[in-house]
């Protein structure tokens, strides 16, 4: 894995990593905990599973067979796909006792989502919003990342999921992970996942891709980080 801190956005330092996914998840958090937006490359494809999922959802000859790595990552929530060119992976860290930072765990996110919807407008993918009611599960529940919609998470109006924020946290810090696709490709997850006809179906419209590169979203998101 390569590893290079490269610029500062405003307060925040930008490190920019690359490698496999389960590498890129492991990643510590340094001591002392500081600002810091991590831009993540995985080297090739990934499914990454949620904390408590098992590892037995998954068709590991499909996986095999599709040059898909397997990965977990700390955070909840569902399996997300890492497909390197379409997928924009952001991590954010924030130390306990920032201005920004709050103790409900429903809350905490929003900021995040709302610097990602004013860097989806600057590109021009409008209109985008920023969900702040419940758990909004889809017919999938909580298998799927992007089949479901949490709070802090960027949605289309009709609700279609644009930007997904999982997070950990512990007494010194919260990280936030994002992922957005520049288009959305349910298939791969229906086969990983042995969802079937009626799975393709409920993911085929739970979720919308920006159209935008990695990259032009990546810095666009870091230009509209709060300072």
């Amino acid at each position: 894995m390569t590893t290079s801190v490269t610029s500062r956005a405003g307060t925040w330092a930008v490190r920019r990593m690359r490698g496999g996914a389960a590498v890129l998840h492991a990643e510590p958090v340094p001591e002392p905990v500081a600002r810091a937006v991590w831009v993540l490359e995985a080297d090739a494809p990934a499914l990454v599973l949620g904390s408590t999922q098992a590892w037995d959802l998954v068709d590991t000859a499909t996986a095999s067979r599709r040059g898909i790595e397997l990965a977990r990552r700390r955070s909840g929530g569902g399996a997300v796909l890492v497909d390197p060119p379409v997928t924009a992976w952001v991590d954010v860290i924030l130390p306990a006792g920032d201005p920004l930072w709050d103790d409900d765990v429903g809350r905490a996110p929003r900021w995040v989502g709302e610097a990602w919807r004013a860097a989806l407008a600057e590109l021009g993918v409008v209109p985008t919003e920023v969900h702040a009611g419940a758990l909004a599960c889809g017919p999938l529940g909580r298998l799927v990342c992007f089949g479901t919609v949490g709070a802090g998470e960027v949605t289309s109006p009709d609700g279609r999921k644009v930007v997904g924020i999982s997070q950990r946290r512990t007494r010194a810090a919260a990280r936030f992970q994002c992922a957005a696709y520049t288009r959305w490709d349910p298939a791969p997850l229906v086969d990983l996942l042995g969802l079937g006809v009626d799975g393709a179906r409920a993911l085929a419209d739970a979720a919308v891709g920006t159209g935008r590169d990695p990259a032009t979203m990546v810095d666009a998101f870091l230009r509209h980080l709060p300072s």
